[in-house]
């Protein structure tokens, strides 16, 4: 009786295992379906297929965390969302746990692409140079290295004539500067000897005054003179008169 019992658990046990794996494989399918008919059309890139590939992933995933051919699956439908920051963080997590060299140059490529389209091209160019490490006759690989290279070059030339530009925008503001403060100085220098010129107009005017008042003094002086002689020529005259008289 404990042995039929045991054999019947045994069965139980199996046909669990059976249904638990075709309902992990359904959603797989049922993600893979998603994926492709986003894939087939060309005209546009429809995020909500993708979406929709990616719960699927996740549901299985759930059942069968380990499993990184799925795990790789997600990280596909995570960069058609242009989610990057995700896929290039989940190739990472697949590219450490894989043992197989192939596969780990395969994710090494995808987080590769992932920081790429963020612009992260320091980062990029390693991982596609740590993918041909592991798998050296991938062309594809080469022809993004080679890619994310030359965009750096590029950021490079442009980051150095944006650096010569901008040197090149200090050295006129410090000469439009110098100009201005040369400008400025001058008109101070204009301002002090217009000063000074105000200072001894004053100063010039006095001495004309005194001029003036010289001159007239002596003016005066003269015209006391000529009075005074006149009186005494009148006073000659007189006394002329009067002797004539009394003769």
């Amino acid at each position: 009786m404990t042995r039929i019992t045991f054999i019947i658990l045994t069965l139980l046990i199996s046909v669990s295992q059976f249904i638990f794996a075709q309902n992990e494989r359904k959603f797989v399918r049922e993600g893979n379906r998603y994926y492709e008919k986003a894939l087939a059309d060309t005209t546009k890139l429809d995020t909500t297929m993708y979406s929709q590939a990616e719960t699927a992933y996740r549901k299985a995933l759930d059942k069968r965390p380990d499993d990184l051919k799925w795990d790789f699956n997600l990280g596909d439908a995570l960069y058609k969302q242009m989610k990057f920051e995700e896929s290039a963080a989940k190739f990472g997590q697949i590219a450490d746990k894989s043992t197989d060299k192939v596969e780990k140059s395969r994710a090494l490529h995808n987080m590769g692409n992932s920081l790429l389209m963020q612009n992260k091209l320091d980062e990029s160019i390693e991982a596609y140079k740590d993918a041909l490490r592991k798998n050296p006759d991938d062309l594809e690989t080469k022809y993004n290295l080679l890619y994310a290279m030359n965009m750096k070059k590029k950021q490079q030339e442009q980051q150095k004539n944006k650096d010569k530009e901008n040197k090149d925008q200090n050295k006129d503001q410090n000469q439009n500067k110098d100009d201005q403060n040369k400008d400025k100085q001058d008109q101070n220098k204009d301002q002090n000897k217009d000063k000074q010129n105000q200072q001894q107009q004053p100063q010039q005017s006095k001495i004309s005054k005194e001029n003036a008042e010289r001159l007239l003094q002596a003016l005066q002086n003269n015209e006391k003179d000529i009075q005074e002689k006149v009186k005494k020529v009148q006073a000659e005259k007189a006394q002329s008169r009067k002797t004539e008289k009394d003769w």
